[in-house]
C-alpha cells in the first residue's frame, strides 16, 4: 500500500465516522469508519517504514573514481548525401 492509498483510506474512514448519518441493520457505520482509518494508519506507517529501510540499504555514496584517460579526437565521419532528381517528360495535367 502506498502513502497516497493510506491517506485515502484515512480520509474515507473519517468521512464514514463523522460525516455519515446512515443506519444499516447490524452494521455500525462509525465502527466501520474507525476500522478503515486504523487500516490506513497501519498502511501509512508500513509505507514510511519501507521507505526508511530502502534508504538505509543504499548506503553512503562513495567518492567518485577519477580516471585520467587520454582523449583522442574521433576519426572524421563519412557522411553520405542522397540527392533525388526527378525529370518529368510529360506536361502536368
Amino acid at each position: 500500500m502506498t502513502i497516497a492509498g493510506s491517506i485515502i483510506l484515512i480520509m474515507l474512514g473519517a468521512i464514514l465516522t463523522w460525516a455519515v448519518e446512515f443506519d444499516l441493520a447490524g452494521v455500525d457505520i462509525n465502527v466501520v469508519g474507525v476500522i478503515i482509518m486504523l487500516g490506513g494508519l497501519v498502511g501509512l506507517l508500513f509505507a514510511l517504514y519501507r521507505i526508511n529501510v530502502t534508504r538505509r540499504a543504499v548506503g553512503p555514496i562513495e567518492e567518485p573514481v577519477h580516471r585520467h584517460e587520454i582523449y583522442e579526437e574521433p576519426e572524421a565521419r563519412r557522411t553520405t548525401v542522397y540527392e533525388e532528381r526527378r525529370h518529368y517528360d510529360e506536361p502536368p495535367l
